[in-house]
């Protein structure tokens, strides 16, 4: 049997180790699919399991369904895997978010993931909006997002990362992040894009690229018949935010509008895509606001 021994830090801090032990690492997986009754969204399957847990509150009668994915390991580090799929049915409306902020920690070994698939079907209205990955120095975190989508369907997917909390004056010298988003539209490839992050983080975001010196990113997609439409509307928001520290680009084409947002105040990003997400559409869940 192996004895934990506390060794004392350079810091003069106790530093607890188990000799020859692997840490305890944490999976959980979800699995929500959604139909149509009597005109209403409602829960066809909930499966939850490990780390993992889904919770339906109530919303105002007419409002889309309202999904809550809550991770209760109360972050992801190195080694830890998270699966969750999503299946809209015909018609359906509804919203899947996060409890929280998500807290990546410093990872003592491994990558810890999250892979995220979504199927929408004809008709079907559904949005992805997870709030913010926070990464801390030596953190590692991989995430898929993958969505198969009926070519009459409408999906809004979001995906945010903050590099260390400001109010805490934490910064992430090295870390490590890989999000990689699929979507496709009746069977086409509509949208791929691979972000990747390695080693001097920090040096990166000084780039110009990077919103020189940004430490919060946000990259959101909307496909839908009328995505097209609506840039004008959200360019015509996104000159407010610029002159509030929020550097942001907007694009559309063939169904498709992409956006991407910048910002060295994390604060002041997550107020300019509430904003947003309030124009494409309506009233956000109301955890992004606990």
């Amino acid at each position: 049997m192996l004895a934990n021994v506390a060794d004392m830090s350079t810091a003069g801090e106790f530093v607890w180790r188990s000799p020859g032990a692997r840490m305890q690492r944490t999976y959980g997986a979800g699995r929500l699919a959604l139909g149509l009754r009597d005109g209403g969204t409602v829960i066809r399957e909930c499966y939850q399991e490990a780390g993992l847990r889904i919770r339906m509150p109530r919303v105002e009668p007419g409002e889309a369904l309202e999904a809550v994915v809550i991770n209760t390991a109360g972050g992801i580090t190195g080694g830890d895997r998270f699966v969750l799929d999503i299946t809209a049915g015909p018609a359906t409306r509804a919203v899947v978010t996060t409890q929280a902020a998500e807290k990546v920690y410093r990872s003592s070994g491994g990558i810890g993931h999250f892979d995220t698939a979504i199927r929408v079907a004809a008709g079907a209205d559904l949005a992805w909006l997870p709030q913010e990955a926070i990464l801390f120095d030596g953190s590692a975190l991989e995430r898929r997002l993958t969505v198969d989508m009926d070519a009459g369907a409408t999906v809004l997917a979001v995906e945010s990362v903050v590099f260390g909390r400001l109010a805490r004056g934490e910064r992430v010298d090295h870390a490590y992040l890989f999000d990689r988003w699929r979507i496709r539209r009746g069977g086409r490839l509509v949208y791929a894009e691979g972000l990747r992050f390695e080693g001097g983080v920090a040096d990166a975001l000084k780039g110009r690229a990077c919103g020189a010196g940004a430490v919060a990113a946000a990259s959101l997609v909307l496909v839908a018949p009328d995505a097209e439409q609506r840039v004008e509307a959200v360019r015509l928001l996104l000159e407010q935010v610029h002159g509030q520290g929020v550097e942001a680009g907007v694009s559309a084409f063939d169904g498709l509008l992409s956006l991407r947002l910048l910002a060295a105040d994390p604060f002041a990003l997550r107020t300019a895509l509430v904003n947003i997400l309030v124009l494409l559409r309506g009233p956000i869940p109301r955890v992004w606001s606990c």
